[in-house]
Order: structure tokens, then C-alpha cells, then sequence
């Protein structure tokens, strides 16, 4: 071979090289613009696993944890980096039996005296690794809890006035010839199945608060209105007990809300203030905004409620003074009833109360605050025909002073 047909050669290979070299090294551009930027399949699942609600553990064939999240550590399922004793049992024998089961993770030191409830599953996932998911079914047995007590309270609630009516009825029977004792027992009779269905009234409307059903349209309802209204269903019980209800001046005071459940929750306020007064002894009304809050304290000066009590009292039957509460006929779920009602207009219901004081309860709902109505646009007149503009009468503006301070209030 000639010297010009090697160097011919060799010229030919690197230029074909070239060429297969640019293509190889476009195609893998190209290649590199097709692939998808961001996180990896494995850098997602790690995310997956972190930001799960439930604790996850993974453990080797050893025990040994490979993988877990921030939650494990929430609900005792790692602690001293190290996968709860009771979980590592339970994945030894996942991992002999290629079976998934179910372990009872709580806290030891909460099994039987409160509502804490963590339970795991492990599962296998091959190669001997296992994965040990715990999940955190406290509220449930809470509710759960919640639930059994409602019905055993409701129960008892039920069967008073329900035994009392039938023994009372007997009562009448056995005395129908004395008429005197037909009237006494009539009455009490009469009592009792107005206590009764007062109850149940409670309990509808107690279950509408806290179910599912849909309330009432929020209004613009005024409220000295559900003042007045309030004060009229009191008037009755407050005369028989001594005791005067006063009130602060009209506020003019808006607030947006169902009127009747308003009157519902200020009355029952009312009604407990007079319940645990003493004959003679005041019981206030007062209003007043706070920042952008309605605020209605009804303060007494009766019995007070120890400190210890003061959260507990806004729960279903629940009695400060039980033997009291019995002889004025409550049933227990007044104040339940007033914490839903401020729970459903955005409000809330607050508490000071001291033994031997008295008691200031506080209903604070969102305010409604009407927009400023638009200024009139006043038109220049036609520039042929001038004319005197009448002077207009300035229109003056109500505005409502702030009501003293509440008595006692918090």
C-alpha cells in the first residue's frame, strides 16, 4: 500500500470517528434535556415516609432500624434511637412466618387508666427486612369513652323523672278518693314532666349543635334584642327565687348569629346565675365591644365554683353542686348547650369564678360591623341656569359608648 492511500486511510478513520463521536455525544444531550428534573422515585418515597401522620419504622433481619420517621418518635414507637422492644419481637416472628400482625403499642404506664391507644402492624418486605407501622387511635378511644358516658349519663338522666312520674301516678291511684292528695301529687306529677321534657328539649338541641346538621343562616341580630328576650324568659324564675336582674345601657351593639340560639345560650347563662344565687342576691347583665368582640357577661354573687371545677362545668350533667342543681331542676346541660352556641358563631364562653364570691360568665362572639355607607356624589348645576343650593341638614350618627367593665370578669 501506498504511502498517499494509508495517509488517505487514516484521514477517512478520523473523520468517521469524529462523526460517530458527535452523534454519540448529541445523543446523550439530548438524552440528558429528555430526563426529568427534581427529586428521584427514592428521595420521594424518603419524603413519603417522613411526612406520614403514622410512625414508620424499618427493621433488619437484626433489628436493626434502617429507616424511621420524626412521628415514630411522637408515639413511643423509637426511643434512644432504638425501635420499641415489643415491635423487634413482633418483626422476628414477621419475618419467620413471612406473615403480617398486629401488635398493642400504648404506653405502658397509660394501659387502663386513660384514653391512649397506639396500635402497630408489621409486615414483611423481604430479604428479612420488616416495616412496623403505628397508628394513633386515641381520639377514637376517647370518643369512644365520650360516647359510653353520654349514653350511661343520659340513661340516669332519663330514668329519674321517668320513675318519679310512674311512682307519683301510683300515688294518685291509691288516693283518688282524697282529693287534696290527688292535687298534691298532680303537681309534682306536673314537675316532673316538665323537667322531663325540658331534658329532652336539651338534648335535640344539644345534638344539633354538636352533630352534623346543617344550622341555622347567620343574620345581623342586634344585641340588646337578645337581651330583652332573654330577660323575658327569666323573669319568671328570677320573681320566684327573689332575685333582680339589671342590665347596662342599650349598646346598639351588632353581631352576626342565629337570634334564637343566642337567646337559647344567654337565657340558660341567666338561669344558672339564678339557680345558684341567694334569695336577695344581685345578678348583672353587661355588654361591650373588645377588640372586634361582642362581649356579654352575666355576673352573680352566689355560691362561686372552686377552680378545680371551673373547666369542667361546660360538660354534659356535669354538677358543681349537685344537691342544688336538684332541688332547682337542672338538667345539666345548660352550659354545654351556651359553649356550642359561642362554638358555632366563631365565639367562645369564658369563666372567673371564686368560692363565696361569685361567678362572671362571658359569651364573646364576632361583632358585625356595618360598611360605611357610600358618600353622595354631589353634581354641579347646568352652568346656564345657576341656582341656590339648599343647605342640607347635617344627618347625625349614633355612635355607642363602651359599657363599663364587667364585675369580676376575666
Amino acid at each position: 500500500m501506498t504511502t498517499p492511500v494509508a495517509l488517505a486511510l487514516a484521514v477517512g478513520g478520523l473523520i468517521v470517528g469524529v462523526v460517530f463521536g458527535f452523534l454519540i455525544a448529541r445523543g446523550r444531550a439530548r438524552r440528558e434535556e429528555r430526563r426529568p428534573t427534581g427529586p428521584t422515585v427514592a428521595e420521594l418515597l424518603e419524603r413519603l415516609v417522613r411526612s406520614s401522620n403514622n410512625g414508620v419504622v424499618v427493621l433488619n433481619r437484626f433489628g436493626d432500624m434502617v429507616l424511621h420517621n420524626p412521628r415514630a418518635y411522637e408515639l413511643g414507637l423509637v426511643k434512644v434511637n432504638q425501635a420499641d422492644p415489643r415491635a423487634r419481637k413482633a418483626a422476628e416472628q414477621v419475618v419467620e412466618t413471612d406473615e403480617p400482625m398486629e401488635i398493642d403499642l400504648s404506653p405502658l404506664e397509660a394501659r387502663g387508666r386513660q384514653p391512649e391507644a397506639v396500635l402497630g402492624e408489621v409486615r414483611p418486605l423481604g430479604d428479612g427486612f420488616t416495616v412496623v407501622e403505628a397508628v394513633d387511635h386515641s381520639e377514637a378511644i376517647r370518643l369512644e369513652a365520650v360516647r359510653r358516658d353520654f349514653v350511661a349519663n343520659v340513661s340516669h338522666e332519663l330514668k329519674t323523672p321517668v320513675g318519679a312520674i310512674a311512682l307519683l301516678t301510683e300515688a294518685v291511684l291509691d288516693a283518688a278518693e282524697d282529693t287534696e292528695e290527688v292535687r298534691r301529687f298532680g303537681g309534682k306529677i306536673l314537675r316532673e314532666s316538665t323537667r322531663l321534657g325540658q331534658l329532652v328539649t336539651e338534648l335535640i338541641a344539644l345534638s344539633r349543635l354538636q352533630g352534623a346538621e346543617r344550622l341555622p343562616d347567620l343574620n345581623v341580630v342586634e344585641v340588646d334584642a337578645v337581651v330583652r328576650e332573654a330577660l323575658g324568659r327569666t323573669t319568671l324564675s328570677a320573681e320566684s327565687a327573689e332575685i333582680t336582674i339589671t342590665t347596662d345601657a342599650a349598646s346598639g351593639l351588632l353581631i352576626e348569629g342565629d337570634r334564637t340560639l343566642m337567646v337559647t345560650a344567654l337565657s340558660n347563662l341567666l338561669e344558672n346565675a339564678v339557680a345558684y344565687s341567694q334569695p336577695g342576691s344581685p345578678v348583672s347583665i353587661s355588654r361591650r365591644l373588645v377588640d372586634g368582640k361582642v362581649e356579654i357577661a352575666v355576673t352573680d354573687r352566689g355560691i362561686g365554683i372552686a377552680e378545680d371545677e371551673q373547666q369542667r362545668v361546660f360538660e354534659r350533667f356535669y354538677r358543681a353542686d349537685k344537691a342544688r342543681s336538684r332541688a332547682t331542676g337542672g338538667t345539666g346541660l345548660g352550659l354545654a348547650i351556651v359553649k356550642h352556641v359561642a362554638a358555632n358563631h366563631g365565639g367562645s364562653v369564658g369563666l372567673w369564678s371564686r368560692p363565696g364570691t361569685g361567678s362572671t360568665f362571658t359569651l364573646r362572639i364576632p361583632a358585625h360591623i356595618p360598611a360605611e355607607p357610600a358618600a353622595p356624589v354631589k353634581q354641579a348645576p347646568p352652568a346656564s341656569r345657576p341656582e341656590k343650593t339648599p343647605e342640607r341638614t347635617p344627618r347625625l350618627v349614633a355612635t355607642g359608648q363602651e359599657s363599663p367593665d364587667h364585675g369580676g370578669n376575666l
